[in-house]
């Protein structure tokens, strides 16, 4: 499956580009915006240079600013250990594709060897391109579409837009949170899009109705009033949001302006919401949703936090959370490969694609994380939120819908993403 998307990838990209008039006028327009980064130093001379793309400015800054954080943390601490060591150097594509594009042959520039990118669906998607072309190993913290890591040289930390549907799905059929379900997303992105599709396609199967699915687009993302009128007309108890923080947070301030008030159920693109710009942190109270990492769960999260929050003044979110987890991956991998820092970036992928099948970590987004060598795809288990008083916890009581066993949830997401390739 991930050959026949590889070539399907690469006609479409090749129509775009004659389409633009070539790759390199797009570069040289979007190089302004991709000028923000974020640089480590290497422990010794003998480092392996790991690349970073990520929105560092912009709407979507917080996930970005998170992996980069993650990304150093983990560094400093498999350097401290001595042994096999990292370099990291972060570019910003602001969640651009033409600016991934950039952002990427910039960091071959710098002399990348692994690549921890991009964060964002449609940027990972071009920028993923390029990594196939050059055989360098990727591996996503957060870019969620199937078409993210369709070559054989990428995978990802994160779950996928069908896993988080179909889980979305089951954990609010588990939990009996609605009969009635109302979804606002954007259909021009392909992290929301995805997400609503094997949503809706679940929906029969878990016992709630979509009475009402309202699109909205990146040129109308604020104003969301015809959206919540909809919902709110059809009955919806709860409505369910694909959809990444910024708009979130206007959907839930409209809402209270309306007196509207279901439950509010969403995905990672959540995560971030209690740190968005000018809102009221109090109208998220109750808001559930489904992510990788929970702050405070066990011991392993809770140091993890512990020590983000004191080197960065800031609380952790998923995205830093996946991005940490990443390095210690390639770490494994790098140690399992017998690779090392003078090797070329194609000869560390082949000899990481060899062993990355056989490659198990324990990390904070899951205690037991290993890849499908063929989709690319983390074998790990969903877990849910709930905001409460300010912060992300673990759903524990009625009135948070008491977590059903994540095995359930993860073992229904992976049916779905089998299904769909």
């Amino acid at each position: 499956m991930k050959k026949f998307l590889s070539l399907a990838l690469a006609l479409c990209l090749a129509v775009s580009m004659a389409a633009c008039g070539g790759s390199a006028s797009s570069s040289a327009a979007t190089s302004d915006t991709a000028s923000a980064a974020v640089s480590g130093s290497a422990a010794s001379a003998g480092a392996i240079k790991i690349g970073v793309s990520g929105p560092l400015t912009g709407s979507a800054a917080q996930y970005g600013e998170g992996v980069a954080n993650g990304v150093q943390l983990a560094v400093e601490e498999i350097n401290a250990m001595g042994g096999i060591q990292f370099e990291y150097r972060a570019e910003d594509d602001v969640a651009d594709p033409e600016s991934a594009v950039n952002a990427y042959n910039t960091l071959m520039d710098w002399g990348m060897q692994l690549f921890a990118g991009t964060v964002t669906s449609d940027a990972c998607i071009a920028a993923a391109e390029l990594a196939n072309e050059d055989n360098v190993f990727m591996m996503t913290p957060s870019a969620t579409a199937v078409e993210a890591i369709a070559y054989p040289n990428a995978f990802r930390m994160c779950f996928s837009d069908p896993n988080q549907g179909a889980a979305s799905a089951q954990y609010i059929g588990d939990h009996q949170l609605a009969t009635k379900v109302a979804v606002i997303y954007d259909s021009s992105s392909t992290y929301s899009s995805g997400i609503y599709e094997n949503f809706a396609a679940a929906a029969a199967d878990n016992g709630f109705e979509i009475v009402a699915a309202e699109a909205f687009t990146s040129d109308s993302n604020q104003d969301f009033s015809v959206q919540l009128q909809a919902a709110q007309s059809a009955g919806a108890e709860l409505v369910f949001l694909p959809i990444y923080y910024s708009e979130a947070s206007l959907i839930l301030s409209q809402a209270n302006t309306m007196g509207y008030a279901p439950q509010f159920f969403g995905c990672d693109g959540l995560d971030g919401i209690l740190n968005a710009e000018n809102f009221d942190t109090s109208l998220a109270e109750g808001v559930l949703l489904l992510t990788p990492y929970v702050p405070g769960v066990d011991e392993v999260t809770t140091e993890f936090t512990e020590k983000y929050t004191e080197k960065f003044g800031i609380a952790p979110n998923q995205f830093a959370a996946n991005a940490y987890d990443v390095v210690y991956a390639m770490k494994a991998a790098c140690e399992a490969a017998g690779v090392t820092a003078d090797m070329s970036a194609s000869d560390i992928c082949d000899a990481i694609l060899g062993v990355i099948g056989d490659v198990e970590i324990s990390g904070v987004t899951g205690a037991s994380i290993s890849w499908d060598a063929e989709s690319g795809e983390p074998n790990k288990e969903p877990r849910a939120v709930v905001i409460r008083d300010g912060a992300y916890t673990a759903p524990n009581d009625a009135a948070d819908a008491q977590e059903a066993p994540a095995e359930d949830a993860s073992s229904v997401a992976a049916e779905s993403v089998s299904e769909a390739a």
